[in-house]
């Protein structure tokens, strides 16, 4: 698609020569700059704080197979 663009002195200098340095299009290099400022990344936001809770500590030494395997099967 076609279009025009009011696009300031300096800064269309400096897109001819990034784009000779490139070796791209001024379309082209617009087109890219375009598509990042429009890429939608989601916003990171603060996670909650996991809740915690107080179990009354270990029932079993799970180091202890015998122990451990005891516990399972009641």
């Amino acid at each position: 698609m076609k279009t025009t663009l009011n696009i300031s002195d300096p800064i269309m200098q400096e897109l001819k020569q990034e784009s000779v340095r490139q070796g791209k299009t001024m379309s082209e290099l617009v087109e890219a700059a375009l598509r990042t400022l429009l890429q939608r990344t989601p916003e990171v936001s603060d996670l909650p704080q996991l809740p915690s809770f107080n179990t009354g500590g270990s029932r079993v030494n799970v180091a202890n197979r015998d122990m451990l395997y005891d516990v399972m099967e009641r």
